[in-house]
């Protein structure tokens, strides 16, 4: 679980407002997670994570000052590009980069929580079903799904799984899952505010890709 405690997000202010630069920087390490997935087959959530969170940084380099928070960014946005807001700028970046977020959430708190395959205990295809449905699968055309079901047969045992999450290490299941507790202690209600965010400002769309 090396992989994420390294880069751990910041405990949420009593108003939830998340602080773009360090969610960026640490969010900016998320994307390896999907190295450890399946580095080919999750090839392309992996390439979609990265290019939001470059476009989302490109935004926030242009007034660090005015792009404090994200809750920030989307209120400028919305003033600046009107009835075409929210399917523009960083809004959409981040609109599709919490979808990603949610996915390696739910993922890792079933991993926690024990959910299993009873007949093959070591296989993560339920966990990584289980995120993919309750983040990403509703907004996804029929091909799409089609290749994410077989990437589910692609998708390494937990054993391996975890090992990856070590960087390589050999450590105990109970250790990197008591790891795992501890990294969504802040990442989870991070994503869940970011989710409250689009909520809030209306900012959530149902399109396809």
């Amino acid at each position: 679980m090396a992989l994420l405690m390294e880069h751990q997000f910041r405990q949420l202010p009593a108003d939830k407002q998340v602080e773009t630069r360090p969610f960026l920087e640490a969010v900016s390490y998320i994307p390896s997670f999907f190295d450890c997935l399946g580095p080919t087959i999750f090839a392309p959530i992996k390439a979609d994570l990265s290019g939001n969170i470059m476009k989302i940084k490109a935004v926030y380099d242009t007034n660090p000052v005015r792009f404090k928070t994200l809750q920030h960014i989307l209120e400028a946005e919305k003033e600046i590009h009107g009835s075409n807001w929210p399917r523009v700028g960083a809004t959409v970046a981040l609109l599709w980069l919490k979808r990603g977020l949610r996915f390696v959430q739910v993922v890792l708190q079933s991993l926690v929580d024990g959910e299993k395959d009873d007949t093959n205990p070591n296989l993560i295809r339920v966990n990584v079903t289980k995120a993919y449905e309750m983040s990403l699968r509703k907004y996804h055309g029929w091909f799409v799904q089609q290749l994410f079901k077989a990437a589910l047969y692609a998708a390494p045992y937990k054993s391996e799984f975890l090992k990856a999450l070590s960087k390589g290490r050999d450590v105990k299941e109970e250790e990197c899952l008591e790891k795992i507790k501890k990294f969504l202690v802040n990442f989870s209600p991070t994503v869940d505010a970011i989710y409250e965010l689009y909520s809030k400002m209306n900012a959530d769309l149902d399109y396809r890709v």
